[in-house]
């Protein structure tokens, strides 16, 4: 049994990465959250469990022994294999799936993709003596929701809305100047006489009128 690989990565894909150790490329399958903390040409330790099959030899790699002590754990159960086994690790922690178990949350496991209600039921009754007690550490949230999920800004505690328009968070954050007052209100204007306004002119002498 391999039990882990350490050495810088020289590749990796969406399925899988290449350490290489003593010369030697060795190709590990991991889940996408193991990829996600993997550099080319940065070292890198793995712990890892080997399926051996009559026409292959697959290594699978973790970030750490609890992932794949459960990896191996879970496929004690029937109709679990390596695959399905690492698409658990995939969505779930070891802790989470160990809380799942321990209080008979069949709606966790069916979070798992290729894993409905009836197999749920059925990965509850024969994992419970299995995959030992929870450690008492707080079960993390999904995997595949911890990348999707970011706190946002509240709206209790900005002076807008992030979602209002341009002129809308200019009108909420300055106040709005008070009204010029008209000229009809204003008492030192002359009642309006009903003609056409216009500049003011002095008037012509009328033609053929002569002064006394």
């Amino acid at each position: 049994m391999i039990a882990f690989v350490s050495g810088p990565v020289a590749a990796v894909s969406p399925g899988s990465a290449v350490i290489e150790v003593g010369g030697v490329g060795m190709l590990v399958h991991c889940s996408p959250a193991t990829l996600a903390e993997l550099r080319i040409g940065q070292p890198a330790r793995l712990a890892t469990s080997l399926v051996v099959r009559e026409d292959s030899l697959t290594l699978y790699g973790f970030a750490d022994d609890d992932e794949r002590q459960t990896f191996e754990l879970l496929q004690t159960a029937s109709g679990i294999g390596p695959k399905v086994a690492q698409a658990m690790l995939a969505v779930h922690s070891p802790e989470t799936l160990r809380v799942a178990v321990a209080r008979g949350d069949a709606k966790t496991l069916t979070a798992v993709p290729g894993i409905g209600p009836k197999g749920a039921q059925k990965l509850l009754i024969e994992l419970k003596d299995r995959l030992g007690a929870p450690t008492g550490g707080v079960p993390a949230q999904p995997r595949a929701l911890a990348a999707a999920r970011r706190p946002g800004p509240s709206s209790c505690t900005r002076p807008w809305s992030a979602s209002a328009s341009p002129r809308a968070r200019r009108r909420r954050q300055w106040p709005r100047s008070p009204p010029r007052p008209s000229s009809r209100s204003s008492p030192m204007s002359p009642p309006c006489c009903g003609a056409p306004c216009g500049p003011a002119t002095a008037p012509a002498d009328r033609p053929g009128r002569q002064a006394g």
